[in-house]
């Protein structure tokens, strides 16, 4: 079996602008906040698609992914395990060894000033560990 090639960097961004805009509900919105938290946080952020269709995001090594599900969104921290949560976003995924979700539900605000907090400190994880660095966007 091969493996797929990887994708260019601006079809990976438009793949993740199309999966955002298909979700035209309250979904698509929960994504777009989340993934503008993200390039606030991290304005050199890469963005990979991958996995089935997936937004990742990397700084330093692979932040977390985002996915979005018939009644959530959810936003997957890789080295969320490693991570303080001290206003307790992560509520999903919570015995995994190495990471944590925060799963969105309607009607739910994001806790955004906590988010920025959590995101900051996944990128210092990054720079100060040796994480697993993305290989780029894949069309699987």
């Amino acid at each position: 079996m091969s493996k797929s090639k990887p994708l260019d960097r601006k079809e990976a961004v438009k793949r993740i602008d199309k999966f955002i805009a298909e979700h035209d509900d309250w979904r698509g919105g929960i994504m777009a906040e989340i993934r503008q938290i993200i390039h606030e946080v991290a304005p050199g952020v890469i963005e990979d698609w991958k996995y089935m269709g997936s937004p990742f995001w990397s700084h330093e090594g692979i932040l977390g992914h985002g996915n979005i599900f018939k009644a959530k969104v959810k936003l997957t921290l890789h080295h969320g395990a490693k991570l303080a949560d001290p206003h307790s976003l992560f509520n999903a995924s919570l015995n995994a060894s190495q990471s944590r979700a925060i799963d969105i539900f309607e009607g739910d605000e994001i806790n955004v000033p906590a988010l920025k907090t959590l995101l900051r400190e996944a990128m210092a994880f990054n720079e100060s560990h040796s994480v697993k660095r993305s290989k780029g966007s894949r069309d699987i």
